[in-house]
């Protein structure tokens, strides 16, 4: 089989590709670069609970060794604190410099037997056939590539979009920021901060920590303003500093400096034929807090599952339309309540009620953007395509499943998000008590030997887990999830007739090689090499 193909070897691309590799898929990610990133330690990415663990599970170290965690969240009004928001160490955000979340995912995919990555290479062509995709590049590999499928991942100029025509409408330096990063001592170590004045000066500042006393500033300029001059935003970081530190501009080192214009643009189709778009290549935002890069992370992890169920054992349309279903929906909601909500806190009018909250405080709605918290930033839920939601949960249907404690058929436990990314379902039993005693006392005890010969029996790939318990679950509850632990459906006890026609629904119905008699696809020993 052909590998998948990768265009492009930023976070999301880096990231598709060792998706698919922890699922058994080999790809070959396209760099039109040298290899190495340039460190910009002003350009930083915030990574919540869900995209934190997906990256760490990917391989990448550099979460452990050059991210930062907010101890707290901070929010002040003209000089004196409306709220302040602590976090557990699960639940807080980590903040990181975007070269060094791009650096730990290459050096794991360069690790990793199933990831060719090809650099100083740039697509200029690509055909699609009813089998696969072939794709030319110029550079130093100037050479065809045959792939099963080939996702641009090039970013907001992508190619790929373009060779396949699809349109990339939207909004104009929608937001605009002066940023600076720099070392320095700040009343609150550890602490983010939201800081919102009445001067133009200080309309609105936030402060993020990162490592070693180091922090990224971001000023809200004016959507037409002057140009940012050295001078300038120098005075800004003084009158900031002074500002929060009693009038006396604390010293400071001054590392990184830039201007960060957002745009709001939502590509007309994600999908064409074998072809796909992830990233930014299909999507740009970022106004009010707002995360392009996790969005584009959470597009690696949609698509990764869905490409592998194909690679391995074919898939149906519905199947693979269903991420751009789910992704431009979800990105498309992201958007809207962007729009929605900025004149409301630009002072340029609107109507709150267009969004759930928005008639709450500026400072409430912003703070939702900046910590993935309401329509502005918390991860979405998909519309699960399974009617079986017997047993209520504190999880939403479609929502992403907590990160409970399970143990697995081979006795190991370990939080769920570990085991997520690997291309296959998840059936969860709800058995209290199970966490006291040794799994050759329950495996063949109660459900389990019925609800394991369900399991063995699915339509596609899954695997049986215990959890002593799950919030708002009652014992024996059953819950089935996707392979990127989203809730699907929720059964009282062993339903192993219904519990197949829930995994069938997952994948979307019987793919296309089942209905020509096609054998189902066998994992390569050898990884890709070009086609000449």
């Amino acid at each position: 089989m052909d590998p998948v193909i990768v265009v492009g070897a930023g976070p999301v691309g880096l990231a598709l590709a060792l998706a698919l590799a922890g699922a058994g898929v080999p790809s070959v990610v396209l760099d039109e670069g040298p290899g190495k990133e340039e460190p910009r330690p002003a350009r930083t990415v915030v990574l919540h609970a869900d995209t934190a663990a997906m990256v760490h599970r990917l391989g990448c170290t550099t979460l452990r060794d050059e991210g930062a965690h907010f101890a707290a969240w901070r929010t002040t009004r003209r000089g004196r604190d409306t709220r302040r928001t602590t976090f557990e160490d699960t639940t807080a955000p980590l903040h990181l410099p975007q070269h060094a979340l791009t650096r730990g995912l290459r050096d794991a995919a360069a690790a990793h037997p199933l990831v060719q990555l090809v650099t100083d290479t740039h697509l200029d062509a690509l055909e699609q056939d009813p089998h696969g995709v072939t794709a030319h590049t110029g550079g130093v590999a100037t050479t065809w590539w045959r792939g099963s499928h080939l996702v641009g991942c090039d970013g907001a100029r992508s190619t790929v979009r373009k060779l396949l025509g699809i349109r990339f409408p939207g909004r104009t330096a929608v937001e605009r920021y002066a940023v600076a990063a720099l070392r320095t001592e700040l009343p609150w170590p550890g602490e983010a901060l939201l800081h919102r004045g009445r001067s133009p000066k200080s309309a609105e500042v936030t402060a993020r920590p990162l490592p070693d006393g180091v922090w990224r500033l971001d000023w809200l300029l004016p959507p037409r303003g002057d140009l940012v001059t050295p001078d300038a935003l120098i005075g800004l970081i003084r009158d900031t500093l002074a500002g929060w530190c009693e009038g006396s501009t604390p010293p400071y080192d001054l590392i990184d400096t830039g201007v960060h214009t957002l745009h709001h643009r939502l590509a007309r189709r994600w999908r064409d034929g074998r072809a796909f778009l992830a990233g930014d290549a299909a999507h740009l935002l970022g106004a009010l807090g707002t995360q392009g890069v996790e969005e584009g992370l959470r597009d690696a992890e949609n698509l990764a599952w869905r490409l592998a169920l194909a690679w391995h054992h074919g898939a149906s349309e519905a199947l693979l339309d269903g991420y751009e279903g789910e992704r431009r929906t979800a990105v498309a909601a992201r958007l809207r309540a962007a729009d929605q909500v900025m004149p409301v806190l630009r002072g340029t009018g609107g109507l709150r009620t267009y969004v759930p909250g928005a008639g709450r405080s500026h400072e409430t709605l912003l703070t939702d953007g900046h910590l993935g918290r309401g329509p502005l930033g918390a991860p979405p839920a998909y519309a699960p395509p399974v009617a079986v939601r017997e047993v209520p949960t504190d999880t939403e249907p479609g929502g992403q499943a907590a990160n409970v404690p399970v143990t697995a058929p081979d006795g190991s436990t370990v939080p769920l998000r570990d085991l997520l990314g690997r291309g296959r379902l998840l059936v969860l039993l709800v058995a209290p008590g199970t966490g006291v005693w040794e799994r050759r006392h329950w495996m063949g005890a109660g459900l389990m030997p019925r609800l394991a010969a369900a399991v063995d029996a699915l339509p596609v790939r899954a695997e049986l887990l215990v959890a002593d318990g799950y919030p708002g679950a009652a014992a024996h509850t059953v819950l089935l999830l996707r392979p990127d632990g989203h809730l699907a459906a929720t059964f009282a006890g062993v339903r192993p007739e219904e519990l197949y026609q829930a995994a069938d629904a997952v994948r979307a119905g019987a793919p296309e090689s089942a209905a020509t008699g096609r054998a189902p696809l066998a994992l390569p020993e050898a990884s890709a090499t070009p086609h000449q």
